[in-house]
C-alpha cells in the first residue's frame, strides 16, 4: 500500500518515515461499503482512505499537516458554505474572481483551499482537466469526497 500511495502522491516520498515511523506501522481498517482506511500504528489517526478500487484520499488532517501533499484548487468565498454542507464543487466557482486554479488533468486528487483561508476545506477528484473546465465552465468541476467536519473529519482515532 506505501508503494500506491507514493505512486499517486510522489511528494510524499521524501517525508513517508516522517508520517509513518518505520517502528510505527499502518493498521489497515475494513468498513462498510468498500471503504478502507489506513491509521497511523500508535495514534491511530486516519491518515488515507479509499472507496471500493478507487485511488486513495490523504485526510484533511494530514493534509493540514502536509499541505503540499496534491495540488490546490481555490474557490471564491461564496461557494464555502456549499462545500461545507458537502456540495460538489461546480465550475463558476473555481473560475470566478477569487478563484485560483493549478493545472491538473481530470481523476487527479486536488485540495480545495478557500478564497482567504489558510487551509483546505475539502480534498477532492477532479472530474474534468483544469484546461477544460475553463472552456466549459459549467457544471460539476470537482467531486468533494471529504469536507471539514463530515464523519471522517469527526472520527476518533481508530484503536
Amino acid at each position: 500500500m506505501k508503494s500506491k500511495i507514493i505512486e499517486q502522491f510522489p511528494q510524499i516520498e521524501s517525508i513517508w518515515d516522517e508520517i509513518v515511523p518505520k517502528k510505527t506501522g499502518l493498521k489497515l481498517v475494513k468498513c462498510q461499503d468498500h471503504v478502507e482506511m489506513l491509521a497511523h500504528g500508535d495514534t491511530g489517526d486516519v491518515l488515507f482512505f479509499k472507496m471500493r478500487d478507487d485511488v486513495f484520499y490523504p485526510t484533511l488532517k494530514l493534509l493540514h499537516q502536509y499541505p503540499f501533499i496534491c495540488p490546490h484548487q481555490q474557490v471564491d468565498k461564496g461557494a464555502i458554505k456549499f462545500i461545507l454542507s458537502g456540495a460538489h464543487i461546480m465550475c463558476p466557482g473555481l473560475t470566478s474572481p477569487g478563484a485560483k486554479m493549478s493545472k491538473v488533468e481530470s481523476g487527479q486528487v486536488v485540495a480545495v483551499m478557500a478564497e482567504g483561508k489558510q487551509h483546505a476545506v475539502a480534498i477532492g477528484l477532479m472530474k474534468m482537466s483544469s484546461e477544460e473546465l475553463k472552456a466549459k465552465n459549467k457544471g460539476i468541476g470537482v467531486d468533494n469526497i471529504h469536507y471539514l467536519n463530515d464523519g471522517l473529519w469527526l472520527m476518533k482515532p481508530v484503536k
